[in-house]
Protein backbone atom coordinates (compact mmCIF):
# COMPACT_ATOMS: atom_id res chain seq x y z
CA UNK A 1 0.00 0.00 0.00
CA UNK A 2 1.23 3.48 -0.87
CA UNK A 3 0.89 6.58 1.26
CA UNK A 4 -2.18 8.68 0.53
CA UNK A 5 -3.11 12.20 1.59
CA UNK A 6 -2.17 12.88 5.18
CA UNK A 7 -1.67 9.23 6.14
CA UNK A 8 1.33 8.10 8.12
CA UNK A 9 4.40 7.23 6.06
CA UNK A 10 7.01 4.52 6.48
CA UNK A 11 9.42 7.28 7.55
CA UNK A 12 6.97 8.32 10.27
CA UNK A 13 6.91 4.73 11.51
CA UNK A 14 10.70 4.54 11.59
CA UNK A 15 10.95 7.85 13.44
CA UNK A 16 8.73 6.55 16.25
CA UNK A 17 10.28 3.06 16.39
CA UNK A 18 13.50 3.06 18.41
CA UNK A 19 14.42 -0.58 17.63
CA UNK A 20 13.37 -1.53 14.11
CA UNK A 21 14.76 -5.07 14.21
CA UNK A 22 12.90 -5.81 17.43
CA UNK A 23 9.74 -4.39 15.87
CA UNK A 24 10.05 -6.54 12.74
CA UNK A 25 10.74 -9.63 14.86
CA UNK A 26 7.76 -9.20 17.16
CA UNK A 27 5.08 -6.77 16.05
CA UNK A 28 4.39 -7.13 12.33
CA UNK A 29 2.01 -9.16 10.22
CA UNK A 30 3.86 -10.77 7.32
CA UNK A 31 2.81 -9.18 4.02
CA UNK A 32 3.26 -12.23 1.79
CA UNK A 33 0.72 -14.93 1.01
CA UNK A 34 3.18 -17.74 1.76
CA UNK A 35 2.90 -16.73 5.40
CA UNK A 36 -0.82 -15.90 5.26
CA UNK A 37 -2.37 -18.62 3.14
CA UNK A 38 -5.88 -17.61 4.24
CA UNK A 39 -5.60 -14.60 1.92
CA UNK A 40 -5.61 -16.79 -1.18
CA UNK A 41 -7.29 -19.98 0.08
CA UNK A 42 -10.61 -18.81 -1.34
CA UNK A 43 -9.06 -18.81 -4.83
CA UNK A 44 -6.40 -21.53 -4.71
CA UNK A 45 -6.41 -24.34 -2.12
CA UNK A 46 -3.22 -25.22 -0.25
CA UNK A 47 -3.46 -28.71 -1.78
CA UNK A 48 -5.61 -30.11 -4.57
CA UNK A 49 -4.61 -33.66 -3.68
CA UNK A 50 -1.54 -33.70 -1.44
CA UNK A 51 1.65 -31.72 -1.72
CA UNK A 52 3.87 -34.81 -1.89
CA UNK A 53 2.25 -36.10 -5.07
CA UNK A 54 2.02 -32.58 -6.44
CA UNK A 55 5.79 -32.16 -5.96
CA UNK A 56 6.35 -35.46 -7.77
CA UNK A 57 4.23 -34.23 -10.66
CA UNK A 58 6.69 -31.50 -11.63
CA UNK A 59 9.46 -34.13 -11.72
CA UNK A 60 7.58 -37.06 -13.26
CA UNK A 61 4.59 -35.81 -15.30
CA UNK A 62 3.28 -32.24 -15.27
CA UNK A 63 1.73 -29.69 -12.94
CA UNK A 64 -0.34 -26.55 -13.45
CA UNK A 65 0.19 -23.67 -11.03
CA UNK A 66 -2.26 -20.78 -10.79
CA UNK A 67 -0.36 -17.50 -10.28
CA UNK A 68 -3.37 -15.30 -10.95
CA UNK A 69 -4.06 -14.06 -7.43
CA UNK A 70 -0.95 -13.48 -5.32
CA UNK A 71 1.48 -11.52 -7.49
CA UNK A 72 1.25 -7.73 -7.92
CA UNK A 73 1.77 -6.29 -11.38
CA UNK A 74 2.70 -2.94 -12.82
CA UNK A 75 2.09 -1.87 -16.42
CA UNK A 76 4.50 0.80 -17.64
CA UNK A 77 4.16 2.67 -20.93
CA UNK A 78 5.36 5.88 -22.57
CA UNK A 79 8.37 7.36 -24.33
CA UNK A 80 10.53 7.27 -21.18
CA UNK A 81 9.55 3.77 -20.04
CA UNK A 82 12.71 2.00 -21.22
CA UNK A 83 14.91 4.85 -20.00
CA UNK A 84 13.35 4.50 -16.54
CA UNK A 85 14.00 0.75 -16.43
CA UNK A 86 17.58 1.26 -17.59
CA UNK A 87 18.11 3.83 -14.86
CA UNK A 88 16.86 1.46 -12.16
CA UNK A 89 17.91 -2.01 -13.34
CA UNK A 90 21.33 -3.58 -12.81
CA UNK A 91 20.67 -5.73 -15.90
CA UNK A 92 21.78 -5.03 -19.42
CA UNK A 93 19.02 -3.88 -21.74
CA UNK A 94 20.82 -4.75 -24.96
CA UNK A 95 18.42 -6.75 -27.16
CA UNK A 96 15.47 -6.18 -24.82
CA UNK A 97 12.89 -6.40 -27.56
CA UNK A 98 9.10 -6.97 -27.70
CA UNK A 99 9.52 -10.76 -27.83
CA UNK A 100 11.58 -11.00 -24.65
CA UNK A 101 11.43 -11.00 -20.87
CA UNK A 102 14.09 -10.72 -18.20
CA UNK A 103 14.74 -10.93 -14.47
CA UNK A 104 14.75 -7.28 -13.45
CA UNK A 105 16.78 -6.38 -10.34
CA UNK A 106 16.98 -2.94 -8.71
CA UNK A 107 19.34 -1.69 -6.01
CA UNK A 108 19.70 1.32 -3.73
CA UNK A 109 22.45 3.88 -4.25
CA UNK A 110 24.52 1.88 -1.72
CA UNK A 111 24.21 -1.31 -3.77
CA UNK A 112 21.69 -3.15 -1.61
CA UNK A 113 18.92 -5.05 -3.37
CA UNK A 114 15.43 -3.53 -3.25
CA UNK A 115 13.86 -6.43 -5.07
CA UNK A 116 13.46 -8.31 -8.32
CA UNK A 117 10.66 -9.18 -10.69
CA UNK A 118 9.99 -10.50 -14.17
CA UNK A 119 9.84 -7.78 -16.82
CA UNK A 120 8.04 -8.34 -20.13
CA UNK A 121 8.66 -6.12 -23.12
CA UNK A 122 5.38 -5.97 -25.07
CA UNK A 123 6.34 -3.09 -27.39
CA UNK A 124 9.13 -0.50 -27.59
CA UNK A 125 7.26 1.71 -25.09
CA UNK A 126 5.20 -0.91 -23.24
CA UNK A 127 6.36 -3.12 -20.36
CA UNK A 128 4.82 -5.35 -17.71
CA UNK A 129 6.49 -5.99 -14.33
CA UNK A 130 5.32 -9.06 -12.44
CA UNK A 131 5.75 -9.77 -8.70
CA UNK A 132 8.19 -8.11 -6.31
CA UNK A 133 6.07 -5.53 -4.46
CA UNK A 134 9.02 -3.49 -3.21
CA UNK A 135 10.66 -3.17 -6.61
CA UNK A 136 7.30 -2.25 -8.21
CA UNK A 137 6.91 0.48 -5.58
CA UNK A 138 10.43 1.69 -6.32
CA UNK A 139 9.74 1.90 -10.06
CA UNK A 140 6.51 3.85 -9.51
CA UNK A 141 8.17 6.22 -7.06
CA UNK A 142 11.09 6.94 -9.38
CA UNK A 143 8.74 7.46 -12.31
CA UNK A 144 6.85 10.12 -10.39
CA UNK A 145 9.76 11.72 -8.55
CA UNK A 146 11.95 11.84 -11.65
CA UNK A 147 9.37 13.38 -13.94
CA UNK A 148 9.55 10.58 -16.51
CA UNK A 149 7.08 10.64 -19.39
CA UNK A 150 5.39 7.37 -18.51
CA UNK A 151 1.99 6.16 -17.46
CA UNK A 152 1.56 3.51 -14.79
CA UNK A 153 -1.25 1.10 -14.06
CA UNK A 154 -1.12 -0.97 -10.87
CA UNK A 155 -2.86 -4.32 -10.58
CA UNK A 156 -2.84 -5.43 -6.95
CA UNK A 157 -3.21 -9.04 -5.73
CA UNK A 158 -6.80 -10.27 -5.62
CA UNK A 159 -7.36 -9.95 -1.82
CA UNK A 160 -6.42 -6.24 -1.96
CA UNK A 161 -7.65 -5.38 -5.44
CA UNK A 162 -10.19 -2.58 -5.38
CA UNK A 163 -11.72 -3.89 -8.61
CA UNK A 164 -12.21 -7.31 -7.05
CA UNK A 165 -10.55 -8.94 -10.04
CA UNK A 166 -7.22 -8.94 -11.85
CA UNK A 167 -6.32 -7.56 -15.26
CA UNK A 168 -4.78 -10.87 -16.32
CA UNK A 169 -4.77 -14.51 -15.33
CA UNK A 170 -1.41 -16.28 -15.15
CA UNK A 171 -0.63 -20.00 -15.20
CA UNK A 172 2.63 -21.93 -15.01
CA UNK A 173 2.78 -25.29 -16.82
CA UNK A 174 5.73 -27.39 -15.64
CA UNK A 175 7.13 -30.90 -15.82
CA UNK A 176 8.60 -33.34 -18.36
CA UNK A 177 5.26 -33.57 -20.17
CA UNK A 178 4.67 -29.82 -20.27
CA UNK A 179 5.96 -29.46 -23.83
CA UNK A 180 3.65 -32.22 -25.11
CA UNK A 181 0.67 -30.64 -23.41
CA UNK A 182 1.46 -27.18 -24.74
CA UNK A 183 1.94 -28.58 -28.23
CA UNK A 184 -1.55 -30.08 -28.17
CA UNK A 185 -3.08 -26.97 -26.61
CA UNK A 186 -2.04 -24.41 -29.21
CA UNK A 187 -4.68 -24.22 -31.95
CA UNK A 188 -2.11 -23.92 -34.73
CA UNK A 189 0.60 -25.96 -33.02
CA UNK A 190 3.27 -24.77 -30.61
CA UNK A 191 5.87 -22.40 -32.06
CA UNK A 192 9.55 -22.65 -31.22
CA UNK A 193 10.19 -20.23 -28.36
CA UNK A 194 13.71 -19.52 -27.09
CA UNK A 195 14.34 -19.41 -23.34
CA UNK A 196 12.87 -16.25 -21.74
CA UNK A 197 11.31 -15.23 -25.05
CA UNK A 198 7.59 -14.80 -25.64
CA UNK A 199 5.10 -15.67 -28.36
CA UNK A 200 1.36 -15.36 -28.86
CA UNK A 201 -0.77 -18.41 -29.57
CA UNK A 202 -4.46 -19.23 -29.55
CA UNK A 203 -5.93 -21.81 -27.20
CA UNK A 204 -9.53 -22.74 -28.02
CA UNK A 205 -9.78 -19.42 -29.84
CA UNK A 206 -8.43 -17.35 -26.93
CA UNK A 207 -5.22 -15.37 -27.52
CA UNK A 208 -2.60 -16.32 -24.94
CA UNK A 209 0.82 -14.78 -24.28
CA UNK A 210 3.42 -17.49 -23.69
CA UNK A 211 6.73 -17.05 -21.88
CA UNK A 212 9.13 -19.95 -22.07
CA UNK A 213 11.02 -20.58 -18.86
CA UNK A 214 11.33 -23.23 -16.19
CA UNK A 215 10.75 -23.38 -12.44
CA UNK A 216 11.30 -27.06 -11.75
CA UNK A 217 13.90 -28.30 -14.21
CA UNK A 218 11.93 -28.53 -17.45
CA UNK A 219 11.21 -26.18 -20.31
CA UNK A 220 7.94 -24.96 -18.89
CA UNK A 221 5.72 -22.15 -20.10
CA UNK A 222 3.96 -19.28 -18.38
CA UNK A 223 0.58 -18.50 -19.92
CA UNK A 224 -1.31 -15.23 -19.47
CA UNK A 225 -4.29 -13.45 -20.95
CA UNK A 226 -7.42 -11.43 -20.11
CA UNK A 227 -8.83 -12.35 -16.70
CA UNK A 228 -12.31 -12.98 -18.10
CA UNK A 229 -10.90 -15.85 -20.16
CA UNK A 230 -9.17 -17.58 -17.24
CA UNK A 231 -11.71 -20.34 -16.64
CA UNK A 232 -11.92 -21.32 -20.31
CA UNK A 233 -8.15 -21.50 -20.75
CA UNK A 234 -7.64 -23.38 -17.48
CA UNK A 235 -10.24 -25.96 -18.46
CA UNK A 236 -8.56 -26.43 -21.83
CA UNK A 237 -5.15 -26.96 -20.20
CA UNK A 238 -6.47 -29.51 -17.71
CA UNK A 239 -8.39 -31.36 -20.42
CA UNK A 240 -5.37 -31.57 -22.74
CA UNK A 241 -3.10 -32.57 -19.87
CA UNK A 242 -5.24 -35.32 -18.39
CA UNK A 243 -3.72 -38.11 -20.49
CA UNK A 244 -0.23 -36.80 -19.75
CA UNK A 245 -0.64 -36.96 -15.98
CA UNK A 246 -1.19 -33.23 -15.46
CA UNK A 247 -2.34 -32.28 -11.96
CA UNK A 248 -3.22 -28.86 -10.51
CA UNK A 249 -0.83 -27.64 -7.82
CA UNK A 250 -1.82 -25.91 -4.59
CA UNK A 251 -0.07 -23.11 -2.78
CA UNK A 252 1.88 -25.45 -0.48
CA UNK A 253 3.48 -27.05 -3.50
CA UNK A 254 3.95 -23.79 -5.38
CA UNK A 255 5.93 -22.13 -2.60
CA UNK A 256 8.12 -25.23 -2.20
CA UNK A 257 9.50 -25.17 -5.75
CA UNK A 258 12.32 -22.82 -4.75
CA UNK A 259 14.26 -25.44 -2.78
CA UNK A 260 15.02 -27.40 -5.93
CA UNK A 261 15.49 -24.60 -8.45
CA UNK A 262 17.17 -22.06 -6.17
CA UNK A 263 15.35 -18.73 -6.45
CA UNK A 264 15.52 -16.59 -3.30
CA UNK A 265 12.39 -14.43 -3.41
CA UNK A 266 11.60 -11.21 -1.60
CA UNK A 267 14.76 -10.19 0.26
CA UNK A 268 14.44 -7.50 2.89
CA UNK A 269 14.64 -4.30 0.80
CA UNK A 270 17.67 -2.23 1.78
CA UNK A 271 15.67 0.97 2.16
CA UNK A 272 15.29 1.60 5.89
CA UNK A 273 18.48 3.66 6.34
CA UNK A 274 20.23 6.38 4.38
CA UNK A 275 19.17 9.99 3.96
CA UNK A 276 19.24 9.50 0.17
CA UNK A 277 16.17 7.23 0.49
CA UNK A 278 14.15 9.44 2.82
CA UNK A 279 11.93 10.63 -0.02
CA UNK A 280 11.03 7.04 -0.91
CA UNK A 281 10.24 6.20 2.71
CA UNK A 282 8.06 9.32 3.01
CA UNK A 283 6.20 8.18 -0.11
CA UNK A 284 5.55 4.67 1.25
CA UNK A 285 2.74 3.95 3.69
CA UNK A 286 3.24 3.00 7.35
CA UNK A 287 0.93 0.02 6.86
CA UNK A 288 2.25 -1.15 3.49
CA UNK A 289 4.45 -4.03 2.41
CA UNK A 290 7.78 -2.57 3.52
CA UNK A 291 6.35 -1.66 6.93
CA UNK A 292 5.29 -5.26 7.60
CA UNK A 293 8.49 -7.19 7.04
CA UNK A 294 8.49 -10.12 9.46
CA UNK A 295 12.01 -11.11 10.46
CA UNK A 296 12.56 -14.56 11.92
CA UNK A 297 15.25 -17.13 12.61
CA UNK A 298 18.28 -17.60 14.80
CA UNK A 299 20.26 -14.67 13.39
CA UNK A 300 19.57 -11.53 15.39
CA UNK A 301 21.33 -8.20 15.00
CA UNK A 302 20.32 -4.81 16.35
CA UNK A 303 21.46 -3.26 13.05
CA UNK A 304 18.83 -3.52 10.31
CA UNK A 305 21.56 -3.14 7.68
CA UNK A 306 22.91 -6.58 8.63
CA UNK A 307 19.81 -8.00 6.94
CA UNK A 308 20.41 -6.19 3.65
CA UNK A 309 21.66 -8.22 0.69
CA UNK A 310 23.63 -7.59 -2.49
CA UNK A 311 23.06 -9.10 -5.96
CA UNK A 312 25.79 -11.68 -5.31
CA UNK A 313 24.04 -12.92 -2.17
CA UNK A 314 21.00 -13.82 -4.27
CA UNK A 315 22.93 -15.31 -7.19
CA UNK A 316 22.46 -12.31 -9.48
CA UNK A 317 26.13 -11.53 -10.03
CA UNK A 318 25.95 -12.95 -13.56
CA UNK A 319 23.22 -10.52 -14.63
CA UNK A 320 24.94 -7.44 -13.17
CA UNK A 321 26.24 -5.45 -16.15
CA UNK A 322 28.13 -2.16 -16.01
CA UNK A 323 27.21 -1.25 -19.60
CA UNK A 324 24.81 1.53 -18.59
CA UNK A 325 24.34 4.12 -15.86
CA UNK A 326 22.00 2.94 -13.11
CA UNK A 327 21.27 3.70 -9.47
CA UNK A 328 23.78 1.83 -7.34
CA UNK A 329 26.39 1.33 -10.07
CA UNK A 330 29.23 3.12 -8.29
CA UNK A 331 28.65 1.21 -5.05
CA UNK A 332 28.40 -2.14 -6.86
CA UNK A 333 31.62 -1.50 -8.79
CA UNK A 334 33.39 -1.13 -5.44
CA UNK A 335 31.66 -4.15 -3.90
CA UNK A 336 32.66 -6.28 -6.91
CA UNK A 337 36.29 -5.97 -5.83
CA UNK A 338 35.66 -6.99 -2.22
CA UNK A 339 35.07 -10.38 -0.55
CA UNK A 340 31.40 -11.28 -0.72
CA UNK A 341 28.83 -14.02 -0.18
CA UNK A 342 27.42 -16.41 -2.75
CA UNK A 343 24.24 -18.45 -2.94
CA UNK A 344 24.40 -22.17 -2.14
CA UNK A 345 22.13 -25.03 -1.15
CA UNK A 346 22.48 -26.61 2.29
CA UNK A 347 21.52 -30.27 2.67
CA UNK A 348 20.48 -30.82 6.28
CA UNK A 349 21.75 -33.82 8.23
CA UNK A 350 18.94 -36.38 8.41
CA UNK A 351 19.73 -37.51 11.96
CA UNK A 352 19.60 -33.92 13.18
CA UNK A 353 16.30 -33.32 11.39
CA UNK A 354 14.86 -36.45 13.01
CA UNK A 355 16.07 -35.13 16.37
CA UNK A 356 13.92 -32.02 15.87
CA UNK A 357 10.89 -34.17 15.14
CA UNK A 358 11.62 -36.44 18.11
CA UNK A 359 11.71 -33.41 20.42
CA UNK A 360 7.97 -32.90 19.83
CA UNK A 361 7.27 -36.03 21.90
CA UNK A 362 7.67 -36.46 25.62
CA UNK A 363 8.61 -33.85 28.18
CA UNK A 364 11.08 -31.94 26.01
CA UNK A 365 13.08 -29.88 25.45
CA UNK A 366 11.03 -28.80 22.43
CA UNK A 367 12.91 -27.54 19.41
CA UNK A 368 11.23 -25.24 16.88
CA UNK A 369 8.87 -27.45 14.92
CA UNK A 370 9.55 -28.17 11.26
CA UNK A 371 6.62 -27.66 8.92
CA UNK A 372 6.60 -29.54 5.61
CA UNK A 373 7.06 -28.80 2.81
CA UNK A 374 7.89 -25.16 3.66
CA UNK A 375 9.67 -24.76 7.01
CA UNK A 376 10.79 -21.12 7.13
CA UNK A 377 8.50 -19.06 9.36
CA UNK A 378 9.51 -15.47 8.66
CA UNK A 379 9.36 -13.16 5.70
CA UNK A 380 12.28 -12.91 5.39
CA UNK A 381 13.97 -15.66 7.44
CA UNK A 382 17.63 -15.74 8.55
CA UNK A 383 19.40 -18.55 10.42
CA UNK A 384 23.04 -18.41 11.50
CA UNK A 385 25.39 -20.74 9.62
CA UNK A 386 28.77 -21.44 11.21
CA UNK A 387 31.86 -23.21 9.92
CA UNK A 388 34.22 -25.47 11.84
CA UNK A 389 35.58 -23.51 14.79
CA UNK A 390 32.42 -21.46 15.17
CA UNK A 391 33.09 -18.72 12.62
CA UNK A 392 29.95 -17.17 11.15
CA UNK A 393 29.98 -18.35 7.55
CA UNK A 394 26.72 -16.78 6.42
CA UNK A 395 22.96 -17.06 6.65
CA UNK A 396 20.43 -19.74 5.76
CA UNK A 397 17.13 -18.37 4.47
CA UNK A 398 14.41 -20.32 2.67
CA UNK A 399 14.21 -23.88 3.98
CA UNK A 400 11.93 -26.85 3.39
CA UNK A 401 11.52 -30.40 2.23
CA UNK A 402 11.77 -31.86 -1.27
CA UNK A 403 9.87 -35.09 -1.71
CA UNK A 404 11.66 -35.60 -5.03
CA UNK A 405 15.07 -35.47 -3.40
CA UNK A 406 14.02 -36.92 -0.05
CA UNK A 407 16.00 -34.17 1.67
CA UNK A 408 15.56 -31.15 3.89
CA UNK A 409 17.14 -28.25 2.01
CA UNK A 410 17.76 -24.56 2.48
CA UNK A 411 19.04 -21.73 0.33
CA UNK A 412 21.89 -19.88 1.98
CA UNK A 413 24.26 -16.96 1.47
CA UNK A 414 27.80 -17.94 2.51
CA UNK A 415 31.19 -16.29 2.32
CA UNK A 416 32.96 -17.53 -0.80
CA UNK A 417 35.56 -19.50 1.15
CA UNK A 418 32.78 -21.80 2.42
CA UNK A 419 30.89 -22.39 -0.84
CA UNK A 420 32.76 -25.46 -2.12
CA UNK A 421 30.31 -28.38 -2.44
CA UNK A 422 30.83 -30.86 0.36
CA UNK A 423 31.89 -28.26 2.93
CA UNK A 424 30.43 -29.13 6.36
CA UNK A 425 28.66 -26.35 8.28
CA UNK A 426 26.19 -26.03 11.14
CA UNK A 427 23.07 -23.90 11.24
CA UNK A 428 21.20 -22.85 14.35
CA UNK A 429 17.50 -23.68 14.18
CA UNK A 430 15.10 -21.70 16.34
CA UNK A 431 15.01 -18.17 17.68
CA UNK A 432 16.94 -16.74 20.64
CA UNK A 433 15.40 -16.48 24.11
CA UNK A 434 12.72 -19.07 23.53
CA UNK A 435 11.22 -17.45 20.47
CA UNK A 436 9.72 -14.13 19.39
CA UNK A 437 6.19 -12.81 19.93
CA UNK A 438 5.03 -13.88 16.47
CA UNK A 439 1.77 -15.77 17.09
CA UNK A 440 2.76 -18.72 14.89
CA UNK A 441 6.09 -19.22 16.73
CA UNK A 442 5.71 -21.53 19.71
CA UNK A 443 8.03 -21.45 22.75
CA UNK A 444 11.07 -23.56 21.95
CA UNK A 445 14.81 -24.07 22.41
CA UNK A 446 17.49 -23.64 19.79
CA UNK A 447 19.34 -26.59 18.29
CA UNK A 448 22.34 -27.00 16.02
CA UNK A 449 21.79 -28.84 12.75
CA UNK A 450 24.65 -30.12 10.67
CA UNK A 451 24.49 -29.45 6.95
CA UNK A 452 26.57 -29.93 3.82
CA UNK A 453 27.12 -27.29 1.15
CA UNK A 454 25.75 -28.28 -2.27
CA UNK A 455 25.25 -26.53 -5.62
CA UNK A 456 22.36 -24.25 -6.39
CA UNK A 457 20.11 -25.19 -8.06
CA UNK A 458 20.19 -28.50 -6.22
CA UNK A 459 18.08 -30.63 -8.56
CA UNK A 460 20.17 -31.98 -11.44
CA UNK A 461 17.28 -31.44 -13.83
CA UNK A 462 17.32 -27.73 -13.02
CA UNK A 463 21.10 -27.60 -13.44
CA UNK A 464 20.72 -29.04 -16.95
CA UNK A 465 17.99 -26.51 -17.75
CA UNK A 466 20.17 -23.64 -16.54
CA UNK A 467 23.13 -24.76 -18.68
CA UNK A 468 20.87 -25.08 -21.73
CA UNK A 469 19.41 -21.61 -21.12
CA UNK A 470 22.86 -20.06 -20.81
CA UNK A 471 23.83 -21.66 -24.09
CA UNK A 472 20.75 -20.24 -25.78
CA UNK A 473 21.38 -16.78 -24.34
CA UNK A 474 24.95 -16.71 -25.59
CA UNK A 475 23.79 -17.77 -29.01
CA UNK A 476 21.17 -15.02 -29.08
CA UNK A 477 23.69 -12.36 -28.08
CA UNK A 478 26.10 -13.53 -30.76
CA UNK A 479 23.45 -13.35 -33.48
Amino acid sequence: MLKSGGGKSLQDLLDETPDLVRYFFNETLAPHYRARTSLTAAYIPPEFTNWRDEQRAWRETAILFDQSHHMPELFLSGPDALRLLERLGINTFVNFAPDRAKQFVACTPRGHVIGDCIAYCHAPESFELISGMSVLNWVQYQAQAGGYKVSIERDDPTPFNAAGRRVKYRFQLEGPNAAKIFGELADAGAPEIAFFHTARVKIRGHEVLVLRHGMAGHMGVELSGPYDEMAAVRSAILEAGRKHGLVPGGTKTYFSTIFEFGWMPYPLPGIYTGEELRGFREWLSADGWEANAQLAGSFYSSNIEDYYVTPWDLGYGHILKFDHDFIGREALEKLAKQPRRSKVTLVWNRDDVLRVFASQFGAGPRFKSLDFPVAYYGWPHFDEVRAAGGRLAGLSCHCGYSNNEGEMLSLAMLEDVFTTPGTPVELTWGEPNGGSKKPHVERHEQVRIRATVAPVPYARSVQRLKRAAIGESRGALAS
